[in-house]
């Protein structure tokens, strides 16, 4: 039998429909035995202390590994099954040993050390400077430098924290995936058509009656924004605030494994010389402290907190007055917030809906695309996961520079949210030739039903873009060494910079022109409907922009603050007291489907949404000032921010293209809380 994770050549994109669970335990076996032994030639005196000597041995064992193991947790993300979930649940370990034993090798370490002091380090090309100047960094942070049984429990923990995570993963997929509810018309009462439509034929896939409702997002959310049955909303939103916790699920209840994950995050950052994790996690970021994060995000609080309590008294009055809610609850926030900017602004989301049909929003992002960074998009063919899956080229001149996948609809056995994933990064391959960089752009939208296709909010469509930033980010980079090609060595709090400055795109008359076509008629999207969105823009954006500071708060507390890990839900509760105008019920379990930071890559990062908004506005003021389509400002962006990747530190690249540092007032003007 032959094996698509061992088989598949190098040069050739994943076998991912011929990946099988059964094919993961061998592959992974014997790529790690031959990482292993590259490693060990690597630092034996066969191969020289030379930068390419060093890359043609272990960077090519090392890379074909991370990349079938990259294949293996792409499908456990997106097509999830008990079998391939215990597959690779076996391997985690195997996979997270091995790292953590090549990151803190001391004779690797030293033979690094050796290339950094010699006279031929001098004449690196920038890049490869930068590359051999983090790997340097990443050696101390990853142990290389800790002796005995400190390095041996340094080692226990990432074991062990890996196991967590993924654990806590599975958790709040698996209690999103358990719940159903299979609700009568009348409970569904103001509930969309093509939502109730899609509920429908869930249930009918079931042979049961009603409409089935998830707690899947596209599900979820239009009964809590337009359904009326004020019970059934409470009910979901019970449902989904109590995910994964001891008062929704306690078969899967996340409380244990977030106190121990912090626990063992503090006793790694204290083996490492820190007094906590959240100082360890900004070493690479380009914060310089916890106090300077925890001081910029009370400063944005602050300047947040007026428009915040102007956004939840109008909320208020309208709903005791208008909606006869005079007790508002957290369960009738987004109905009461739709039911208020539909009274304010004379439109709904939903009849912003009929004119984002999908084609036509991704043929309208691909031409800002192609016109902005002189790119061509073509279809292309590639093994999928899914027949929803599609598969795209990326061309200069009629090169192929990059490609990508796209996975837009929310199913069962697939994670929520919306993410940009490397397939493989831009390489100069020691071995030869070059290595065009692949991305996975994944999404959770509502699937087409029916003969129609599928339509996308305004929100989804600012996703799209907001995907497809990070994307262009890891495609259009030029940097052909890996560690910092792409998204590859750029600090954390700087990688959503081109992200959050595409989602401006979907905001620009110009644009949404070519991104509009009704669903029925085919007509463009009315000026005078743009006109009522953009004068919404900003509709409760105090409140939103506390709601971001409440998380980037909480985060950064329980990973300093020592007695944390005992306390989480106190230290939620006072982040909640100090800075939210709309505090939750009681019974609210936000934190254990916190995702990004128990099992994602935001641990003491979660404020680089905000960081990095003030980078993404103030580039997108250069766009304001020049014109949105300017190709000689799209060209700058692309050379000195996509193109460079992490080649160079972030700062430098947004003073290269904007000709100083950032300011902070494009933000607070882009969101109406300039003054």
């Amino acid at each position: 039998m032959t094996n698509p994770l061992l088989d598949t050549p190098s040069s050739e994109l994943p076998a991912f429909d011929r990946i099988r669970p059964e094919h993961v335990s061998p592959a992974v076996d014997e790529l790690l035995a031959q990482a292993g032994t590259a490693l060990e030639r690597a630092v034996g005196p066969d191969v020289a202390a030379d930068y390419d000597a060093m890359s043609a041995v272990l960077d090519v064992a090392t890379e074909r590994l991370g990349r079938s193991w990259g294949a293996v947790g792409h499908l456990n993300h997106v097509a999830d099954t008990p079998e391939l979930r215990a597959a690779y649940n076996e391997n985690l370990p195997k996979v997270t040993e091995f790292y953590t034993r090549l990151g803190a090798d001391e004779r690797l370490y030293a033979k690094y050390k050796a290339i950094a002091a010699s006279p031929a380090a001098e004449k690196l090309n920038p890049a490869r400077r930068k590359a051999l100047s983090n790997a340097m960094r990443d050696f101390v942070l990853s142990g290389a430098e800790l002796q005995g049984a400190a390095k041996e429990r340094f080692a226990q923990i990432q074991e062990r924290a890996a196991e967590l995570s993924q654990k806590y993963s599975e958790h709040v997929l698996d209690a999103t995936d358990k719940f159903a509810l299979y609700a009568t018309e009348e409970q569904l009462a103001g509930v969309p058509a093509d939502s109730k439509a899609a509920a429908r034929a869930a249930a009918q896939a079931e042979g049961k009656d009603g409409y089935k409702i998830t707690l899947h997002f596209p599900s979820y959310f239009p009964v809590m924004q337009y359904g009326t049955h004020r019970e059934t909303r409470r009910e979901l939103y019970t449902a989904y605030a109590t995910r994964a916790s001891e008062l929704g699920d306690a078969e899967r209840d996340n409380s244990a494994l977030m106190t121990e994950i912090l626990q063992l995050r503090q006793e790694e950052a204290e083996l490492l010389g820190y007094k906590s994790f959240a100082e360890l996690s900004l070493v690479p970021k380009m914060a310089d402290s916890p106090q300077q994060v925890v001081d910029f995000l009370r400063d944005l609080a602050r300047r947040a907190r007026p428009f915040a309590e102007k956004d939840l008294q109008e909320l208020r009055d309208f709903a005791a007055k208008e909606l006869g809610l005079a007790d508002l609850q957290a369960w009738d926030v987004a109905f009461a917030s739709e039911k208020l900017k539909e009274a304010r602004y004379a439109f709904s989301d939903q009849e912003v809906k009929q004119y984002f049909t999908e084609p036509k929003v991704l043929e309208g992002l691909f031409r800002i695309i192609e016109t902005l960074f002189e790119v061509a998009i073509r279809p292309d063919a590639a093994p999928l996961w899914n027949p929803d899956v599609r598969f795209f080229r990326v061309e200069r001149g009629g090169e192929l520079i990059a490609q990508f996948y796209l996975d837009p609809y929310a199913r069962q056995g697939k994670r929520p949210g919306a993410w940009m994933d490397d397939v493989r990064g831009r390489w100069q391959r020691p071995e030869g030739g070059l290595q065009t960089p692949v991305a996975h752009l994944v999404c959770n939208f509502a699937p087409p039903v029916g003969d129609k296709p599928a339509l996308l909010t305004h929100d989804d469509v600012n996703t799209l873009f907001h995907e497809f930033g990070h994307g262009l980010h890891h495609m259009l980079t030029q940097v052909a060494d890996l560690g910092v090609s792409g998204i590859s060595g750029v600090e954390w709090d700087a990688v959503e910079l081109p992200s959050q400055f595409m989602e401006n795109f979907a905001w620009e008359w110009e644009v949404v022109q070519r991104l509009t076509a009704h669903v029925d008629t085919g007509e463009p999207l009315p000026r005078a409907l743009f006109d009522k969105m953009m004068a919404a823009k900003n509709f409760q954006s105090g409140m939103a922009t506390l709601r971001q500071v409440e998380f980037a708060l909480f985060d950064m507390r329980i990973h300093s603050e020592a007695d944390a890990p005992g306390r989480i839900q106190k230290v939620l509760d006072e982040v909640r007291e100090e800075v939210a105008v709309l505090i939750p019920p009681a019974f609210n379990r936000f934190q254990h489907a916190f995702s990004h930071i128990f099992a994602g890559g935001y641990s003491a990062g979660y404020y680089s949404y905000k960081w990095a908004e003030v980078l993404s506005a103030d580039a997108w003021s250069a766009f304001e000032e020049a014109g949105v389509f300017d190709t000689e400002t799209g060209r700058r962006l692309r050379r000195e921010i996509l193109e460079a990747g992490g080649s160079r530190p972030a700062m430098e690249s947004f003073k290269a293209f904007r000709g100083r540092e950032p300011q902070i007032d494009a933000l607070l003007r882009h969101q109406g809380m300039a003054g």
